[in-house]
């Protein structure tokens, strides 16, 4: 599976009181490729585990790889935050847009299943998600 992991899949899955972390951990363990992701995603999880070590050590066990660098797509970020300014998007989701845009055959595995059926990448186009069944 190729897909690009949002905040909400990596917290569900590090942390077994999460509500989703059955679901994430059968993502996980059908993996065959690192899923990829950016460097705000491994931010927010730090923040949201309390714990870097954990965030870090999802790279290093080869369940994430950063993928994207801000500075080659401002100009494209900025636009998206203009295009979405109502929504309120954080910098992370906004990295995963246009994530979504660079590796168009990767779903955005996320808990956020809300956000990113408002989203479109190259403007028009629905981001191809997974997330978890809805209740």
């Amino acid at each position: 599976m190729k897909g690009i992991a949002d905040t909400g899949f990596l917290v569900a899955f590090a942390n077994a009181n999460d509500r989703h972390h059955r679901w994430a951990a059968q993502i996980a363990a059908g993996l065959t490729e690192p899923l990829l992701t950016c460097e705000s995603v491994i931010a927010e999880t730090a923040f949201h585990l309390a714990s870097s070590a954990v965030a870090l050590a999802m790279i290093n066990e080869g369940l994430i790889t950063l993928a994207f660098d801000g500075r080659e797509h401002l100009i494209q970020l900025e636009r998206l935050a203009t295009r979405y300014a109502n929504q309120k998007p954080d910098f992370a989701a906004l990295c995963l847009v246009r994530m979504s845009e660079l590796f168009p055959r990767h779903s955005v595995i996320t808990t956020d299943r809300a956000d990113f059926q408002v989203f479109r990448r190259n403007k028009r186009e629905t981001i191809p998600i997974l997330s978890p069944p809805e209740r």
